[in-house]
Parts: structure tokens; C-alpha cells; sequence
């Protein structure tokens, strides 16, 4: 039966009939059709700025800070968890649910600036991107950052959000298999190792390299990004019992993408620790690891490296485009749809803002920091947000957080935002 809000936007209508023609099987392997949105959020938490700051990390302190990557990914999972219930439990995405439970001069304010963080972030993948071409065939960073771009845009205007999601898998596999390969060729200490995963420990003067790597972790994009695209995944919601079991496969997703995720990052500061900080070699650009692992490691390993870089930049910069697309397409009250006119300008805005900075920033590495900037001042809006949306029982029902959750959220909250201030500032008065 049509209602009000088929009549005011007809992409609700489409959204809440797919809904309905989604049902979940009853075999046990029902949930692996599940997995998927997760790791497209991964993508963010393995993009080049966390390459950066693990590989630094590795080379300058080993294996001790391993512990943060713990840390970081446990906060990662609970904050992600709870902002795909929002799309869960609403139907809407943080930006769609910003527009119509916020006055419209507050939620206009707040997704214009998570617009611009999209671009940040556009910015630091797609110079990932084409860093890792510039090693693999020297081209130059402006052209390569151009191809990223036209390649992402075509990726995007030309598939299925079901078929983006199998390339990103394909991606993040890609990646994962680098460095697996990368792991088998060096001598690890996994005694060392372990231990480092869960003993924190603060060496000296390892404060901006820990901030780095914790602040790099939640990000803006991601948590628009995976309100909106767990939605994929909706069945009929009219069921108490379908959506509690969408909730259940929802934790088990982020969780397995997440461990993932950590996986990965916890391979680069091995990978670092075994080989740099080994031979007392301190890393600080990623074109640098390239050429030093390979009198280390051969040249295979260092062609590897360079290509999981560039699978990241591509893959990250494709999911920082959709987070641009669903912001402008909620501030419309619009779900994501990449034939949709707000979704496209979304995704345009983030990616061509993105390149017109590298195209007037000459040094790659100003434009990496600028990127993180923007990122660090806008991420403690973005978190405020889906805190309050998700504790709102108007907008949750009884799905709303409970008091114990809301104090957990707060905590970890306030820690990022402690963190990436703290790491703003340290960057600023550099």
C-alpha cells in the first residue's frame, strides 16, 4: 500500500520493495551471502594512509606498538556495528536519517562538512593510487592520480553496487595474498609478536607514530558508508524476527571484515619490524620501503608491495566516492543509487575535488597531511552525530542504544577525538 513517504520520494517505495523480495534462507549458510559490506568499510581501515603509518611505525619501533592495531580495530568494530544498526533498524543511512531528524540548517552544516571529508579522504587514497604507479611504471603522480580517477569513475558508473562489491573483495584478497607472500619471506619473531598484540607498552617518542595509527583508523566515510550500504542486505523488516537476524549476521560481517582488516595492518609493522627496523633502516614515505625492500627481499617482494599499493588506492578511492555519493544523496532524503542525479554528483564532488588539490599541491606529501587535516576536524561531528541518532528512540525505537552502550560509545568517542585532535595539533606546530 502506498503511503506518505512513497508519495514524497519514490526511492523509498523502491527501496522498501527490495525489502520485502529479500528473505533470508534457513541454512547455516545463509550467512556467508551476507558478508560483504564489511569489507568494503575494510577497504578504508587498509587505505595508503594507514600503509604510511604502519610501515613508519614497524621500521622506527618493531614489533611494540602492535597493540594499537588490537585496540584500534576492537573500537573500529563496535563503533561500525552500531552505526549499520542505524540502517538496519531505521532503513535510513546516517545521512538520509541527519536530514530528517535535524533542523535543516544543522544537518545542511554538518553533511556539507562530511562532504568535504570525503573529499579529504578521495584525496589521500587516490594519491595512494598513483604513488604505487609511479614505482610500478614511473609515471607521475598528477597522471597517475588522473587515471585513478577516470578508472574509479568508470568502475562506479558502469557496475552494479553487487558487482563493486565482488571487485572489492577481489581487492581486498589481492592484498591480503601481498602480504602473506611478503610475510613468508622474512624471518619474524611470532614470540615477539604476539606478545606485542595485546601488552601495550609506549616506547619513547612513539606518540605521534601511536596517534597516527589509532587516528587512521575510524574515519568519516566509513561510517556513512556502511549505514548506507549494510541496506544491501535488507530483508523484509516488517518481520521482529528477520531483523534480528539481519542484526546477527550484521555483527558477524563487520566482525570477520574487521579481523581482516587487522590482519592486514598487523602484516605491514611485521613486515616493517622484520625487515627495517632489523637492518636499523627508519622509513617515512612509502616509494622509500619500495626501493629498500628490494636489496632486502628481491625484487619480487618489492614489484608485490607496489601492487597491493595500488590495489588499495583504487579500492579505497571507489568506497570514498560511494560515502561522497550517499551524503549528497541523504541530504535529499534519497538512498545511494549510482543512476540517481545526487548520488553521481556525490561521487563526482569527491573524487574531482579530490584531483583538482593534487593538481595544485606540487608535493604529494602536504597533500597527505591537508587530507588528514580535514579529517581530524570533522570526524568528532560525524561521531557526535551517529551517537545521538542511534540513542534516539524516535529514530532506533526500541532498537535504541541502552544507557550502558551509549557510556561505551562516549568513551570510545571521546578517545578518537582525543586522538586525532591531539595528532592535528602535533602536525600543525611541526
Amino acid at each position: 500500500m502506498t503511503n506518505l513517504k512513497h508519495i514524497l520520494n519514490p526511492a523509498n517505495f523502491l527501496r522498501d520493495l527490495r525489502r520485502k523480495d529479500h528473505k533470508p534462507g534457513r541454512g547455516a549458510l545463509d550467512i556467508l551471502k551476507y558478508i560483504g559490506p564489511g569489507l568494503l568499510v575494510t577497504v578504508g581501515f587498509i587505505d595508503p594512509g594507514n600503509w604510511a603509518a604502519n610501515i613508519a611505525t614497524g621500521s622506527e619501533y618493531g614489533y611494540t606498538l602492535l597493540w594499537i592495531v588490537t585496540l584500534s580495530t576492537v573500537m573500529l568494530i563496535i563503533l561500525q556495528h552500531n552505526v549499520a544498526h542505524l540502517g538496519i533498524a531505521s532503513g535510513l543511512c546516517l545521512s538520509e536519517a541527519a536530514t530528517i531528524h535535524l533542523k535543516p540548517w544543522l544537518s545542511r552544516s554538518v553533511l556539507s562538512f562530511a562532504v568535504m571529508a570525503s573529499v579529504s579522504t578521495s584525496l589521500a587514497e587516490i594519491l595512494g593510487g598513483s604513488i604505487a604507479l609511479q614505482m610500478l611504471f614511473n609515471v607521475p603522480v598528477k597522471i597517475g592520480a588522473l587515471l585513478i580517477t577516470v578508472f574509479v569513475i568508470i568502475m562506479l558508473f558502469t557496475n552494479s553496487y553487487r558487482k563493486i562489491e565482488k571487485w572489492i573483495i577481489a581487492f581486498v584478497s589481492i592484498i591480503g595474498l601481498s602480504f602473506l607472500y611478503e610475510l613468508f619471506l622474512v624471518d619474524v619473531d611470532w614470540a615477539n609478536a604476539g606478545v606485542s598484540w595485546i601488552k601495550p607498552s609506549i616506547p619513547q617518542g612513539s606518540m605521534l607514530l601511536l596517534m597516527s595509527v589509532l587516528g587512521a583508523v575510524v574515519m568519516p566515510h566509513n561510517l556513512f558508508l556502511h549505514s548506507e550500504i549494510i541496506q544491501s542486505r535488507q530483508w523484509n523488516l516488517e518481520n521482529e524476527k528477520i531483523i534480528k537476524k539481519q542484526l546477527k549476521f550484521e555483527f558477524a560481517d563487520t566482525l570477520f571484515s574487521m579481523i581482516i582488516g587487522w590482519a592486514i595492518n598487523s602484516s605491514m609493522i611485521i613486515l616493517a619490524a622484520s625487515t627495517f627496523f632489523r637492518h636499523n633502516v627508519e622509513v617515512t614515505e612509502l616509494p622509500q620501503a619500495k626501493s629498500l625492500l628490494e636489496p632486502l627481499l628481491g625484487n619480487n617482494a618489492a614489484v608485490v608491495f607496489a601492487i597491493a599499493l595500488l590495489f588499495s588506492g583504487v579500492a579505497s578511492s571507489i568506497t570514498s566516492a560511494m560515502a561522497g555519493g550517499s551524503i549528497v544523496s541523504g541530504m535529499f532524503s534519497e538512498p545511494y543509487d549510482i543512476k540517481d542525479t545526487h548520488s553521481r554528483t556525490g561521487v563526482l564532488i569527491s573524487l574531482f575535488g579530490a584531483l583538482l588539490i593534487i593538481f595544485f599541491i606540487g608535493d604529494p606529501f602536504k597533500g597527505l597531511i591537508l587530507s588528514q587535516v580535514f579529517l581530524s576536524i570533522q570526524l568528532p561531528f560525524t561521531v557526535v552525530l551517529q551517537i545521538w541518532l542511534t540513542s534516539s528512540k524516535k529514530v532506533m525505537g526500541k532498537y535504541a542504544n541502552s544507557r550502558f552502550l551509549v557510556v561505551l560509545l562516549s568513551l570510545i568517542a571521546a578517545a578518537v577525538i582525543f586522538f586525532n585532535l591531539k595528532l592535528l595539533f602535533d602536525i600543525i606546530l611541526k
